[in-house]
């Protein structure tokens, strides 16, 4: 059996790259003989990591420049042609098509004809050459663009089973007149990944804690609008001066990442904190490179409290057992948060006062141990959860190719007659 798994992969978004693994890691427990094939953005992020074969996402991005630059001029349609073709020849080796996770259908920093169109014309040539399609846990929205939301529409519709990471992104594609009837919701597929278990230990009241602040490099919704320089400027500020604040208070801050242009951003906060402290010792603010979601979770277990904005940062506190205010890009932030009891210990990332900021996390350190009690209990329903969806995706992939389950309790291919 050969399985494709479709999505934006390789381009450094830690949450995204998550995701796969997590997917891969669950085909190889129930498929072990299966072959995976992964589209991706840059098949060196990828291929050495989780030991599968790659496939470029779109054409575009293996062009060369001046050629490019044409392809650009006409909207990308020369290659999104190409790239229909292409997704015909490898969806009509595989049996089944996969999208494993991820904020899958919104357009946050996306342009129509960028990866709305990619999802859609990979959706289309899946249907055309009869290779099943599953949604398994996706994000969605908001989509602001009307052409953006149109072809992700449509590329929902061709799936074979939908389901989604929370109850708002079922909501939000059923307002737009999807019959979600037969839809589930999932937790997030990350949840399924192994976790360190929280490292720092218990503290008393009024002693020094170590705080994780998650910066990203964040300029607004459309990232490419003409005031994504301001938003920007504002956010880092904001953060220097909470950052500050934090270090006033004789706490020691730990700057943490989930993409890895984020990096820009982080060398932006600590070059602010550092001029308005110039004295401060390096072993109380400090950052490390994260290359992949286990650094991530690494590096939150150490600490007593986070403070963050990107979702699967979101998840990764939950995950280790860490309290978290959320720093909210979008609703799933806020959506995850209300799930494990911190609706309150929300911001919205461009409106936040930081004074308010201060106020949410006093009130969060205040109660982080009974807080801690309720993530390690709700990590446990959701890992629970993907299980039972596990058995209703694999009960779809064994119905795609003859299948016969083995003497380990695993589904393999039958073997081809003599």
């Amino acid at each position: 059996m050969k399985i494709l798994l479709f999505g934006l992969f390789g381009c450094g978004n830690l949450g995204n790259d998550g995701s796969l693994e997590a997917m891969v890691t669950s085909l190889r427990r129930r498929l072990p003989d299966a072959e995976i094939v992964v589209t991706c953005y840059d098949a060196a992020n990828v291929e050495p990591r989780l030991d599968v074969a790659t496939l470029p996402l779109a054409r575009s991005h293996t062009l060369s420049p001046r050629v490019s630059r044409l392809d650009r001029m006409l909207l990308r349609f020369p290659s999104r042609i190409v790239d229909l073709f292409a997704a015909v020849s490898a969806l009509g080796r595989s049996d089944m098509m996969i999208v494993p996770g991820t904020g899958f259908l919104d357009d946050y920093g996306e342009r129509f004809y960028g990866m709305p169109l990619t999802i859609f014309l990979w959706t289309l040539a899946a249907r055309l050459v009869g290779t099943k399609i599953a949604f398994v846990s996706i994000g969605a929205g908001p989509i602001r663009n009307r052409l953006s939301r149109f072809l992700m529409l449509q590329a929902a519709r061709l799936a074979h089973y939908r389901s989604y990471r929370d109850e708002i992104s079922r909501s939000f594609m059923k307002s737009y007149g999807l019959d979600t009837s037969g839809d589930g919701v999932f937790p997030d597929l990350v949840f399924g990944l192994p976790a360190p278990g929280r490292a720092s230990p218990q503290r008393a009241p009024g002693e020094k804690l170590t705080v994780g602040v998650g910066v990203m490099n964040y300029s607004g919704w459309k990232r490419f609008g003409p005031e994504g320089g301001a938003i920007y400027t504002r956010y880092v500020d904001k953060l220097v001066a909470f950052v500050a604040w934090l270090l006033d208070q004789g706490h020691d801050v730990r700057l943490l990442t989930g993409e890895m242009n984020d990096q820009v951003a982080v060398d932006d906060v600590m070059k602010g904190v550092l001029a308005m402290h110039p004295d401060t010792a390096r072993s109380r603010i400090g950052s490390e490179p994260a290359y992949s979601l286990e650094d991530v979770l690494r590096q939150l277990s150490g600490t007593d409290i986070a403070v963050v904005s990107r979702f699967h940062n979101v998840v990764c506190a939950i995950m280790t057992e860490v309290p978290v205010v959320s720093l909210s890009y979008a609703p799933k932030n806020d959506v995850l948060l209300e799930s494990v009891g911190l609706g309150e210990f929300r911001e919205d990332i461009e409106q936040f006062k930081v004074e308010r900021l201060k106020s949410r996390f006093l009130a969060l350190a205040a109660e982080r141990e009974a807080h801690a009690v309720i993530l390690q209990r709700r990590f446990s329903d959701f890992r629970e959860s993907l299980l039972s969806q596990e058995d209703a995706i694999f009960a779809m992939v064994s119905a795609a190719a003859p299948m016969e389950v083995g003497a380990s309790g695993t589904l393999a291919r039958k073997a081809a007659p003599d």
